[in-house]
Formats: structure tokens, sequence, C-alpha cells
């Protein structure tokens, strides 16, 4: 397969592997109504170390990531600062920064950038999840063929094109030498080549009415089952609740009467079908306008990439009402839309976003949820000092309420919660050696058990059972940390593996039927002794680049 090469490539090719571990510390006075540890979260921190943070409790977990990255037009003026170990590179990025239309080797700073995030994105969704990233022509072409090498060309599935606003086509008068840019794109891969999308189709066949199960897939709803037209579903429930349903079906004969007697062109506003009084099926399907041509379906319709009924950005009466300073946000119906096609028929889904803005896929995720009464849960993170001020105010809004909106829904607050958090310090091998920065125990029980053993867990979970330091068991191991953060605890016999402790493991391990992996700062037993034992020794702390 063909690759794409650019300037210090070699220098980050698995920077991603070397970046440290920073365990998130929840702020709870910037918090929401913060609920539990599975509760939504924003992130104010460093992009990439905020999403290494997440691997020990989200590694494989996430169901859809949309982010919206700089597009290097040269006009941001965005700054290269990872870390990455190499004199060479670090000079090279510091020669012109910040990144703009002067500097000749944008586009390699820019991939340079991606690479990283995009294999932490690759780990941290689920083996059916789906990733979108919105990009314009400055760099589409390229990300694409980043997109291949490192999720493989196979699990492309489309690139979906987008209306721009007047202004942002307006912007483009001063081209003179090329045709006017009115499109953008969002770039859409599957982590796994078989992924089917069932969702994307809306069926039209008669017969198929009423056919519930399709859409809650044998999920126990009974607040979704009510009378509506003279139906009340027995074996499954409907999508929305009873308000929004009558509302849509007050939409729905608005628009018959505008649009004549054909019920599927009169639905495109609101997207729900009615094929018969007898039996309606409420299908949503997040679209709001409809297209000045309209081409009747047959059977079945495919979801198009060409997406012309929506523009890129919020319109400026939203953006005044939600009290939002912030430049072109992308519009919520957008996002709402790409988030529905991702997780119809799993109401528990994680969405991630790593360049949230203003916070508009939290607020996509809310309004979903309250129209089908969904648990979908949100992961935001935002590096700029704005994630207070701006991202993280804007969900807290819509959460309680925007007063002057014209929404009904958002007047009086889309309901939710979320933790606020920023990255604490690094856990590093040379930190750990001079006792200048000894992590929690949970914080190092978490990375320890991802980074040697691939098992993610949420640090808030891990804390020692027993007093040989028992923090996690699964089917096959029980998880031992003989830790303190205290040096002087470390460089004592109490953090060491004697025999009277490894008896003690050996023997508790032995009655379920499963090995010991102990973590301890030293071991003073000999390896044949700990295999005859079941004990497999990990050394603190070169146990942390283990894996």
């Amino acid at each position: 397969m063909p690759t794409l090469e650019f300037k210090g490539k070699q220098h980050i090719y698995a920077h991603h592997l070397t970046v440290p571990y920073r365990p998130l510390e929840p702020d709870k006075d910037r918090s929401c109504n913060p609920t539990d540890t599975d509760d939504n979260l924003i992130i104010h921190g460093d992009n990439l170390h905020a999403l290494k943070a997440l691997l020990p409790r989200y590694a494989n977990r996430i169901k859809c990531i949309y982010i919206d990255p700089p597009y290097n037009t040269g006009n941001e003026g965005w700054i290269y600062n990872d870390n990455v170990n190499s004199p060479l590179m670090q000079q090279w990025l510091t020669e012109n920064a910040p990144v703009d239309n002067e500097d000749l080797e944008q586009h390699d700073k820019w991939l340079c950038m991606m690479w990283p995030r995009l294999h932490l994105f690759k780990e941290l969704l689920s083996d059916d999840g789906v990733i979108f990233i919105s990009i314009d022509d400055n760099e589409q072409h390229h990300l694409r063929m980043l997109m291949n090498e490192i999720f493989t060309e196979r699990n492309f599935r489309n690139v979906i094109s987008i209306r721009r606003g007047v202004k942002s086509v307006q912007a483009q008068f001063e081209y003179v030498d090329r045709l006017n840019v009115g499109s953008e794109y969002i770039l859409f891969f599957s982590k796994s080549a078989d992924m089917k999308f069932p969702h994307l189709t809306v069926d039209l066949d008669e017969n198929k009415v009423g056919s519930w199960n399709n859409h809650w897939r044998g999920t126990d709803r009974p607040t979704m089952r009510y009378e509506l037209m003279g139906t009340t579903p027995e074996t499954g429930q409907w999508r929305w609740k009873e308000e929004r349903s009558l509302t849509a079906i007050e939409n729905y004969k608005r628009l018959l009467d505008e649009c004549g007697s054909n019920p599927t062109q009169a639905a495109i506003d609101e997207w729900w079908f009615a094929q018969s009084p007898e039996k309606p099926d409420l299908l949503r399907m997040s679209t709001t306008n409809r297209p000045e041509h309209y081409v009747p379906p047959s059977d079945k319709r495919i979801v198009s990439s060409l997406w012309t009924d929506l523009i890129v950005n919020e319109s400026a009466s939203l953006t005044k009402t939600l009290g939002i300073d912030f430049p072109n946000p992308k519009r919520t119906d957008l996002i709402k839309r790409i988030i529905n096609y991702a997780t119809t028929g799993d109401e528990n889904a994680i969405v991630l976003d790593s360049f949230a803005g203003s916070g508009t896929t939290a607020h996509a995720v809310l309004s979903l949820n309250k129209e089908d009464g969904g648990n979908r849960k949100f992961i935001l993170i935002e590096c700029e000092d704005y994630a207070d001020t701006i991202t993280a105010e804007r969900v807290r809004r819509v959460i309680n309420g925007v007063p002057n909106a014209r929404d009904d829904a958002l007047r009086e607050g889309l309901g939710g919660s979320f933790t606020y958090c920023t990255l604490g310090e690094p856990i590093e091998v040379e930190t750990m050696l001079t006792g200048e920065a000894l992590p929690s125990y949970s914080a190092l029980a978490a990375n320890l058990l991802y980074t040697t053993a691939g098992v993610s867990v949420g640090a808030d979970k891990l804390e020692s059972k027993t007093d040989d330091g028992l923090f996690h068991s699964d089917d096959k191991n029980d998880y031992y940390l003989i830790y303190k953060p205290d040096l002087e605890y470390l460089r004592s016999n109490a953090a060491i593996l004697n025999l009277e402790r490894a008896e003690r493991i050996r023997d508790a391990s032995n009655k379920n039927d499963r090995k010991a992996i102990v973590y301890a700062a030293g071991n003073y037993i000999g390896q044949r002794e700990l295999t005859r034992m079941g004990i497999i020794f990990c050394q603190l702390p070169d146990a942390l680049h283990e894996r």
C-alpha cells in the first residue's frame, strides 16, 4: 500500500507510545451536576496527553469520535508543541512558530501533529467504532492518505461533503486563479472492515411498518409505550417521547398541506414516516431542511454522502442566544446527524471530541438524549484557556436552560451533567526514582494495568483490597501492587516482595485458580521459585515501559 512521507515522520512514528501517562484530576468547582465515575467529561489540557490519560479507562470503548482539527489554512497561527524527544526536530519546529502561510513546511508540521493522535484514536475506538474528521481542501488529500496508513484503506467508508455558509463562500472571492470552494468535508472511517451500517438506510416497504425491534433491539423502554394515533406497541416502543411524537405529527400534517399528497416528501423536515394512520412508525434521521430537488425513493433509500441540506457553521442567532464568542462553531444539527448515524441502536454509546472548541459535540449529544431518551456520554478535550469560559460554559447553559432560546427543549434545559478535569503530573520513571513526583496508588495501578496487561479500568475503581496489595482480578490473573507514594517507604523492606508475602499471594490466587502478577520495588525470591508459585514479578519503575 502506498504511504505518505513527510518531514519529521521518523521522529514521531512511535511518539504515541512514549507520551507519559497523566492522571485525570476532577475539578468540582467547574463541574456541573457531577454524578459517578461514568460521568460525561470535559478535560482541559494538551489533547495528546489527555488522549493517553483516557486509555486506562476507555481503550476499546469509544463508539464515535468526531474531531474538527485546525484546517492548516495558514491563517490560524497554530503552534506545534508536542514534546518529541529529538533535538533536530525540536530545532526545526521552533524555527517557524506559529505555523502560518509563510511556512513552507506547514503541511509537514500538521501531519506530525495528527499522526500520534490518530494512533491513540484507534486504540480508544471500540471494534464497532467509527471516526469522523472535518477538514477542507488544504489537508483533505494528506489526511486521507494518513488515515489509510493508520486505519487501513479497507476501513475507509466515505467522504461526506457539506455546504459552506454564505460568509465562508464569500471569503473565497479573493482567489481569482481557481474555482470557488463551496464545500467542506468529513472523512469517515471505521475501526473494523467488517462493519455494516444497516441504519444508514431507510426502509420504505409497507410490510416492514411497525417493526419495532429493528431500532430498539430488544431494549425494554416502558416510558416509550403509549397510545399514538390509535396504536399502542405491545412488543416494542416508540423512538421518541410522547410530547416529541405529537409535535412531529403536527409538523407532518403541516408539511403535508404544503407539499401535497406525498407523505414521504412532506416528511423531509421532520424525517418521520407514517405509511398508514393505523400503523405509524417514527424514524428520526436528524435532518432539518428540505432539499431544493427531491427524488422519491423506491423501496429503500441510502443515506447520501452529499449533505446539501446543512451548512457547516452554526447560525449567528443560536450562537448569540447561547452567548458564545467563538469563530465559526460547527452546526449542532450537523454533529447530531453524525452522532445519530454512529450510535443508532446503542443508547449508551460514548462520543469523543478532542478538539472541542465551543462544545458543539456535547450540545449535540445532550440534545439527542433529550429527544430519544438515550444515555449517550460525551468526552470533550480542549487545550486552550477558554476550556472553562466557553467550552464548559456553553455545556452548562444547555444543561440548565437558556431563557431566551426559541427551542422549547433548550429553553427548559437539556439536562445532564459533566465532570470537569485537568491533567495531573506525568508518571515517569525518572521522577519516580528521585521521588520528585510519585503518583497516587490508584493512578499508578491504572497505568500499570493498561501498559503491562492491556486492561482498561478507571483509576477511581482501583485500590488495594488486601494488605498484600491486591487491586484487580480477572478470569486468569490477580494483580497486586505493593506501593505507597512515599519515597522512604519505597526504599524500605516493606515495599519488597519477600517469601512470607509471596506465599500468602500464592495461596490466595491458587485458591481461585488464577496466577498472580505482582508489581513492587524489589524482590527477595528467585524467578524459578516464583514460577513454581504461579507468580509473575514486575519491577517498579521498570514495569512502566514493559508493554
